[in-house]
């Protein structure tokens, strides 16, 4: 029960964004503008495509349903919609075949007053989340570095 708490918590977070996009199960060949097949994965395919995005989602879930220091922010959450709308976030912000209709990251976090330390800490366990996924580090690090411009939107305090 504590973790459907926890999860209900998470989803909190998104609940307010449009519906997600729906995400492909696979992706397709990326062309380019001479129809040669492109030579560099997109970051969605480093990572290891949908099936990847739902296990770092389910570990970051779980990590935040036994976490005091940020539960709380997801503690009115939808878990199911958090997850889907994450799932669709991230598969978009990889460059994947979604598309992230939803709220602003500060919209969505209006009215948290997210602090610094609360931040950071939220990074660490999605960092946790990803380690528990097997995703590399070079991944893992591109992936942050495209969320960190998003930091300024979240903190408020």
């Amino acid at each position: 029960m504590t973790k459907s708490i926890i999860l209900l918590l998470l989803m909190s977070c998104l609940a307010c964004s449009s519906p997600s996009s729906n995400i492909d199960s696979h992706s397709d060949s990326h062309i380019d503008s001479n129809n040669h097949a492109q030579t560099e994965p997109s970051l969605y395919q480093e990572m290891g495509e949908k099936p990847a995005l739902d296990n770092i989602i389910d570990n970051l879930i779980n990590i935040i349903g036994q976490d005091d220091v940020v539960f709380a922010h997801f503690a009115q959450s939808n878990v199911t919609r958090f997850k889907d709308q994450l799932t669709v976030f991230l598969c978009h912000l990889a460059d994947g075949p979604c598309q992230y209709k939803g709220d602003s990251m500060k919209d969505i976090h209006q009215g948290m007053y997210i602090n610094k330390n609360e931040f950071n800490h939220f990074v660490e366990l999605f960092i946790e989340a990803m380690d528990n996924a097997d995703i590399s580090y070079p991944i893992q690090n591109k992936l942050l570095a495209r969320l960190a411009p998003l930091r300024k939107t979240i903190i408020k305090i």
